[in-house]
């Protein structure tokens, strides 16, 4: 039983925020370590850094790759021979070109099958920046590098709270334009699966914010509901998907009206996240739906405010482990599932007698 717990990938982040210190405070609880066999992507010293810093008590392993990983222990990959100044609090491009090394190398050994998962801490999307990194953030690179073609999906969420969106990191100036009906389809179709196969929910309910205030009032305050989003809803409507709206988004979640879905489609990132992080800020976590590849993350940032400082909160980071081992497991049962399908039964009608036939095609069911 050992030998089959999943194997998380953790991407160190940026090294002077509180991404260690998350991930040292989350394994430095002994139960942690008999979930999953975690392993870390970054530096030894910058860890071993952190930990006499905030005065942690957790214990780890050096190894050369994630094969090498032991069970019942954290273990680091070390993923550069380079020394890297620890500077709590500092936008700085070194550590940003830590941060790049250490996702690399964590995509290269989950290409050779060496981790299940990949859990991210925060990055800086600035000081990341390079000529292999020109991304707005770990979603859109991932899906690059990882994604086969598929479209990503960001959601945020907390137990049953689920928000996606339709538009991410882009200027607030283009995500009119970048709103259209195809893309809107597109965006619950991605999101229905997600609840189905990742979230193991049989008939998602999806509730799909408008774009305008007052969802527009029939047009006075814009057209994009009456025009774009009305005909989308009812389009997939058609096609069987539980989809409902536009809702206005400024009552929608004040009002409670989430609990009454599965997910929520909202048309740019901060309609979705501002009120998603002021109720679930502490133990939130980003998943990036409609991947082959599963990704979780904190839902916070590097937080320089308290980089340093032994107060950061691994809530979050402790539910991106656990949502990242749920979602393998509902793929891993679904995978099960679809390989050896129930025969399809039915009755056929041969003379004066009812007899139940077993079909012998293994239909998807």
């Amino acid at each position: 039983m050992e030998n089959n717990k999943i194997r998380i990938g953790i991407t160190q982040g940026d090294i002077n925020g509180v991404g260690y210190e998350v991930i040292l405070k989350t394994f430095a609880d002994p139960m942690m370590l008999e979930l999953c066999t975690p392993i870390i992507y970054g530096s030894p010293k910058v860890a071993a850094y952190h930990r006499k810093s905030l005065d942690l008590p957790t214990s780890f392993s050096i190894i050369h790759t994630a094969s090498e990983a032991a069970n019942n222990r954290l273990s680091i990959v070390n993923c550069t021979d380079d020394e890297v100044k620890v500077e709590f609090a500092k936008a700085d491009v070194e550590a940003g070109k830590a941060a790049f090394v250490a996702l690399e190398k964590a995509i290269a050994e989950y290409k050779e099958g060496l981790i299940d998962v990949i859990v991210t801490a925060p990055i800086n999307k600035h000081t990341i920046q390079c000529e292999d990194f020109a991304f707005p953030g770990h979603t859109e690179y991932i899906e690059q590098k990882l994604g086969d073609g598929s479209k990503s999906l960001m959601i945020l969420m907390r137990n049953d709270l689920r928000v996606a969106l339709v538009t991410g990191h882009i200027p607030v100036k283009d995500i009119a334009a970048s709103i259209t009906k195809e893309r809107v389809m597109e965006k619950i179709a991605i999101l229905n699966a997600s609840l189905k196969v990742d979230f193991g929910i049989g008939a998602p309910r999806i509730a799909v914010l408008s774009l305008n205030p007052h969802a527009g009032d029939e047009g006075l305050i814009g057209k994009e509901e009456e025009e774009i989003i009305i005909p989308a809803i009812q389009d997939m409507a058609k096609k069987g998907f539980l989809c409902y709206g536009p809702y206005p988004a400024d009552g929608f979640m004040g009002s409670g009206n989430f609990a009454h879905f599965d997910g929520i489609l909202a048309m740019y990132h901060d309609q979705g996240l501002a009120p998603f992080k002021t109720l679930a800020m502490e133990d939130g976590v980003n998943y990036t739906a409609g991947l082959p590849v599963i990704r979780t993350s904190p839902a916070h940032g590097t937080a320089y405010d308290i980089a340093g400082k032994g107060v950061a909160n691994e809530d979050s980071f402790r539910q991106a482990i656990y949502v990242a081992m749920d979602v393998y497991r509902n793929r891993e049962r679904e995978k099960a599932a679809r390989a050896h399908p129930l025969r399809k039964q039915y009755y056929e009608k041969r003379d004066d007698s009812d007899k139940l036939k077993l079909d012998t095609v293994d239909d998807d069911l």
